[in-house]
Parts: C-alpha cells; sequence; structure tokens
C-alpha cells in the first residue's frame, strides 16, 4: 500500500513529535533540578585575532616577528604569460592577500568561517629571474637576482630549486595557513602552476617568549647575530636603497633548502658538536663566552696553543663584523617524516633576506663551503632567488613600481 503524506516519516515529524515524546518521558523519570545554565559562548584568544598590517613601505613577512607556521610556495608562469596578465595577477594576489591578512575572507570563498582568525597571518610576494623576462623587464632585474654560483657542497635537486613567482605565508594557525595557501593557489592557476611548495616550522606561540632565538632541528640556537628589525644597521643591512629604483624599499631573498644528517649527528658526542659550532649548546654562548650575545674571542687559545674556537668552527666561517653588512635570517624547521628504514627527512629552510646578495650573502656562503664543519651534516639541496618589491598602500598593490 502507498504511504500517505501522514504515514511519512519526515524530519519535521520527528522532531516535533518522537523527539518532544522522548524529552518528555525522560523528564519524568528525571529528578527534580534547576535546568543547567547554558554554556558562555567561546571566545578567540588574543593571538587568532591579531592582525598584522599588509600595507606601508615594505612587504610584512620580513621584519615582522616570525610565526610559528611557513609555507613558501614557488609558482612558475605559463607560457605565454605576458605583463599584462602578471598585472592582473598581482592585483588579484595582492587583494586576498590584504583581506586574508585582515581577517575577512578573498573574493568568492566558499570557507569564509577560515579566515576569521587570521594568527598574525602575512603573505610575502617575490620575483624570480624568469618573471622578468616575461614581462620584458630584464634591464631592470637586480644584477644578484640571478641562480647563485655553484658551491662544492651542494646537491641541488631540481624540484626545490628555482621558480618564477615566490608566495611566502606564515601565520601562527596552520588553518589559517593551510586556507590562505589555497586561496592563493586558486588564484593564481590560470596563470601559473606551482613548481614547488615548501613547508616549515618553529616552537609554537607561548612555548617561549617572544623574540627569542630558535633552535634547528640540531640543536642549535639559530640566528642570534640577525640585525635588529628598527636599528640604522637593519635598515642598511636590509632594506634596498641603491640600484633600480622600483625595489627601493624592498629588499632580496635566498631561500636554501639544506637537509640534515641527523643520523650521524646523533653519533657525535656533547662537545664534538659545540666545537663544529663554536658555541654551547644549551644557552648558545660561545665558547669562550657566557652568555648568548656575548661577542666571541677569536684570538684565544687552549692549554695546547690551539684556538678555543676552531679555525672551521661554523660561527668563525660565517661571521660578518659589520652588522649593516649582515643577512636577516629567518629559519624554519622541515621534517617530512622517516622512511621505511627509520632515517628522517629533515632540514632547515633557510630564508636569508638582505639588500644584496652579492655583496652580502654569496661571500659568506663561499667561507662556508670552503671548510665549515658542519658540512659534514647539512646538505643544500634546494636554492631559489628573489626580489622582494617594496610594500603598496590601501589602493595599491604588490609590483606596481615594476609593472604599473
Amino acid at each position: 500500500m502507498r504511504s500517505t503524506p501522514e504515514h511519512r516519516l519526515s524530519r519535521r515529524g520527528l522532531l516535533a513529535g518522537g523527539a518532544v515524546t522522548a524529552v518528555g518521558a525522560l523528564a519524568a523519570c528525571a529528578p527534580d533540578r534547576a535546568a543547567p545554565a547554558a554554556a558562555p559562548a567561546a571566545r578567540p584568544v588574543a593571538d587568532g585575532s591579531a592582525a598584522e598590517e599588509f600595507h606601508g613601505p615594505h612587504q610584512a613577512g620580513v621584519a615582522t616577528l616570525p610565526q610559528a607556521h611557513a609555507v613558501f610556495l614557488g609558482l612558475d608562469l605559463r607560457p605565454g604569460t605576458d605583463r599584462e596578465a602578471v598585472v592582473r595577477l598581482m592585483r588579484l594576489l595582492t587583494d586576498d592577500a590584504r583581506r586574508l591578512t585582515a581577517g575577512r575572507p578573498a573574493l568568492a570563498d566558499l570557507e569564509t568561517e577560515l579566515a576569521a582568525l587570521p594568527a598574525r597571518l602575512t603573505v610575502t610576494f617575490g620575483f624570480g629571474p624568469g618573471l622578468f623576462t616575461a614581462v620584458k623587464a630584464d634591464d631592470l632585474r637586480p644584477g644578484s637576482v640571478a641562480v647563485l654560483p655553484s658551491f662544492k657542497i651542494d646537491k641541488l635537486e631540481e624540484h626545490w630549486s628555482g621558480g618564477d613567482l615566490l608566495v611566502q605565508i606564515c601565520a601562527d594557525d596552520g588553518l589559517a595557513l593551510a586556507h590562505a595557501l589555497r586561496v592563493i593557489v586558486k588564484d593564481a592557476r590560470a596563470f601559473a602552476t606551482v613548481r614547488w611548495t615548501q613547508r616549515g616550522f618553529r616552537r609554537s606561540p607561548h612555548t617561549q617568549p617572544a623574540g627569542m632565538t630558535q633552535r634547528n632541528l640540531m640543536g642549535q640556537l639559530d640566528g642570534t647575530v640577525n640585525p635588529r628589525p628598527g636599528s640604522p644597521e637593519f635598515d642598511k643591512a636590509v632594506w634596498v636603497s641603491e640600484g633600480p629604483s622600483w625595489l627601493r624599499g624592498g629588499t632580496t631573498l635566498v631561500l636554501r633548502r639544506i637537509r640534515m644528517e641527523l643520523e650521524t649527528w646523533d653519533a657525535v658526542d656533547r662537545s664534538g658538536r659545540e666545537f663544529s659550532v663554536g658555541r654551547r649548546l644549551d644557552d648558545g654562548a660561545p665558547l669562550t663566552g657566557r652568555a648568548e650575545h656575548d661577542e666571541p674571542d677569536f684570538g684565544r687559545t687552549d692549554p695546547s696553543g690551539l684556538p678555543v674556537i676552531s679555525e672551521f668552527a661554523h660561527i668563525r666561517r660565517a661571521r660578518v663584523p659589520d652588522p649593516s653588512m649582515r643577512m636577516l635570517r629567518r629559519p624554519y624547521n622541515y621534517d617530512e617524516g622517516v622512511n621505511a628504514e627509520g632515517k628522517s627527512d629533515s632540514g632547515l629552510l633557510f630564508a636569508s633576506y638582505q639588500a644584496d646578495i652579492a655583496r652580502q650573502y654569496i661571500p659568506v656562503q663561499r667561507k662556508l663551503a670552503e671548510l665549515d664543519l658542519l658540512n659534514e651534516w647539512t646538505t643544500p639541496i634546494g636554492s631559489a632567488v628573489f626580489a622582494i618589491p617594496p610594500g603598496c598602500g590601501p589602493t595599491g598593490w604588490i609590483g606596481e613600481t615594476l609593472l604599473g
């Protein structure tokens, strides 16, 4: 027999009839007591709603206090993508980045709730050598924004190297980061293909006081001698003030993917590790000092007459006496798990920002490549170079100084 409407079980009927009956039966059996108070509405924690300013003379994500999570996205422009297309792309990317970093959904965002807590989200854009060729602006490309010279320690892999366009996304929350990455990739899909995606992490918020030097996966404090944001030395070391006028107020980025041989590092005792680095592992102090930021005494010798800090220790090889010539290091760890034999795929995403790659980065890297004791346990497997344009105002877009 065909069922009639009054015999059909509907959601409305269940809620109005069966559910009420069940509630009534339970109420009859329950002891007499007051109804429970409604649970207080959850409020976002301060760090979840915290937003970094997108607009300004410099792009956010360089001098910004580093966030806990990062993803570096390398894109290759599709064949035939010309200057006009790149302008459309950068306008679109800028508009969605300014929305997301302010805790607002991107245009046509279908997961609007995921944008509500930006957690200090920053989105930073960079131009690789291929982009200048695509927009017929090779004459405006800084000379040092080019493939780096070959270093003897390199074992570079194509799928971690190069790229026409960089998008660096950082946040204190992994969900905010993942959502922003998805939006950016959708924006770029018609113009570019994904060359590589590199994810990194640092200590989570509230794990240690803000501004403390972070540790890498080898246990070392990484970034002790960074220039201090806001200081004259920082401005001279990081922000471009010479060369092509369109890049002034911007910077340059060298991104190196450095694999760590943690299994063999595990076989080295503590004194051997500290000898290789030139610093104590517990507090980061130089072997000749008492605190992390003490100046190393490279002239001190031990009772046998040998330098306390080896000629080949990492901190001696990486030494840059002039603070205005140092690079800003913003490193992130990566850990891609372990293989069937239990060997880890781990290392460092070494992000270095400087006004001039040729004057600041390359001389230091050459010294490290020649003979740094840490080379025994570290291998560069990826390398990319980008020009980071200056920031923009509320009605502007990133890259307009070059492309506008």
